[in-house]
């Protein structure tokens, strides 16, 4: 069951305060299922799209999220359990799809939309820049952190409606299709190879990924758990791939350091695609992170970030966001958990670390509210440096032995889930002895514009 929370303001034309994307209200969607081809040379994607929803309102008419590059061909409904669903039109402009019912569907029902579609995928413009489908030099890219999701499939684009994903994706032979979810099966017809990927968890839409490329797949090894750690290299270079290998040697142990701190890993595997295009910043996606071949340098340049992207997996990817101005959740766990890593491999304690990035802070404007950073400043570095100095703060507070406690019951709990601050909260509560010192702690860091004193014992 994917736990997740209803809107609070359910008013047609509310909009999420970060993306300023239009909310789609009145339903959920539980499962998508893709039937897709992409031709690498044209950049050409056609699609079907099938979209099992059920919804909390009646409903005359619905909007989906879908970029103006894709055009939509035709728009049918199935019902389900006695359910009469009968699309009387749709119109697609400004980035949604307004689809308007012939009778009204009353409410609590279950039905499947089916949307087909095709063009030429690009990113979608933001405030953050470029997103979602990108043209690779050979091959192309999914990166859709926070909203990029729609330029490539009809989707409900926001963090909070996490759902199952069913990918079949035909590609031209010769090139490897890598999705998000575990690979079902491939076959071959004529010219096109189709590879099927599906995942057993919930997922955002904006964690769903896929990469067409040249790739060779390596295995890294398997954790101490058993969980399996693939790479995803480029053919045709040797010293790439040799970088890759000594950069990404350490993943293994990554993961088991990870298990003992934060608990079982969420996903059946993980994966690391890297690209022969270099890459601005890596990025997570659901069992999966993204890599470019400059972050691979063969001097473990980039440790910190392999290790970064991993740490998702449980904050970011099976813990989930409700809501995009916690987003300190997602990204002080993962930049504590680079502190953590290099504390465990011997290098640097989580304490020298946190120093450091703390003296770096002071000198910066005192000017960003970690609670609700805002759409300008929702991946300013502060966001980053400040989540994982309150993360340090609360060890420090509580000590090793429950602290770590309470992480973990924590991760337990939000298992393919969705959390808020106010979750962490109560698990820190359980564990701690004088919760005015952690209210007093967590309002400081979280509630209030001044850098709080350095945390020590």
């Amino acid at each position: 069951m994917i736990k997740r929370r209803l809107r609070t303001t359910p008013v047609p034309g509310t909009s999420d305060s970060y993306t300023g994307i239009n909310f789609n209200l009145g339903y959920h969607i539980r499962g998508y299922e893709l039937d897709l081809t992409y031709r690498v040379a044209p950049n050409l994607l056609m699609g079907t799209a099938t979209l099992r929803m059920d919804n909390y309102h009646a409903l005359d008419s619905l909007t989906l999220d879908l970029a103006n590059s894709l055009r939509v061909e035709k728009v049918s409904a199935i019902g389900t359990a006695g359910t009469r669903v009968e699309v009387a039109r749709f119109r697609h402009s400004d980035r949604k799809l307004r689809i308007t019912f012939r009778n009204q569907i009353p409410v609590d029902q279950e039905f499947s939309l089916v949307i087909r579609y095709r063009g030429n995928p690009r990113p979608v413009r933001s405030q953050w820049g470029m997103i979602g489908w990108e043209e690779l030099s050979n091959g192309s890219l999914v990166a859709s952190q926070p909203c990029g999701a729609p330029s490539w499939l009809p989707c409900d684009d926001t963090p909070d409606e996490k759902a199952l994903f069913d990918v079949k994706i035909a590609v031209d032979n010769g090139y490897s299709a890598i999705a998000t979810g575990e690979l079902i099966g491939r076959s071959v017809s004529g010219s096109m190879t189709t590879w099927h990927y599906r995942t057993r968890e919930g997922m955002a839409t904006y964690l769903a990924a896929i990469h067409v490329g040249d790739y060779e797949e390596v295995s890294l090894g398997k954790a101490a758990s058993g969980v399996p750690v693939l790479a995803y290299i480029p053919r045709g270079s040797s010293a790439l791939k040799a970088r890759i290998l000594h950069d990404f040697s350490k993943q293994v142990a990554m993961v088991d350091a990870y298990e003992e701190l934060f608990g079982p890993y969420p996903f059946s595997s993980y994966r690391v695609v890297i690209t022969e295009d270099d890459l601005e910043i890596p990025l997570e996606a659901h069992g999966l992170s993204t890599f470019g071949a400059n972050h691979a340098t063969g001097k473990d340049t980039w440790e910190r970030l392999i290790a970064h992207e991993l740490s998702h997996q449980w904050f970011g990817n099976s813990l989930g966001l409700a809501q995009w101005n916690d987003i300190w959740l997602n990204e002080g766990f993962a930049c504590y958990a680079e502190w953590l890593w290099l504390e465990k491999a011997g290098v640097k304690s989580a304490a020298a670390s946190a120093l450091s990035f703390y003296e770096e802070l002071a000198k910066l404007p005192q000017d960003l509210l970690l609670a609700d950073p805002g759409a300008k400043d929702m991946f300013d570095d502060r966001v980053y440096k400040r989540g994982a100095l309150t993360v340090h703060a609360l060890r420090v507070l509580l000590g090793d032995a429950a602290f770590f406690s309470a992480i973990q019951s924590y991760v337990a709990e939000g298992r393919h889930g969705l959390v808020e601050p106010r979750d962490l909260k109560r698990h820190l509560y359980m564990v701690s002895t004088d919760h005015a010192a952690l209210d007093a702690l967590w309002n400081s860091w979280l509630r209030e514009l001044p850098l709080p004193e350095f945390p020590t014992a």
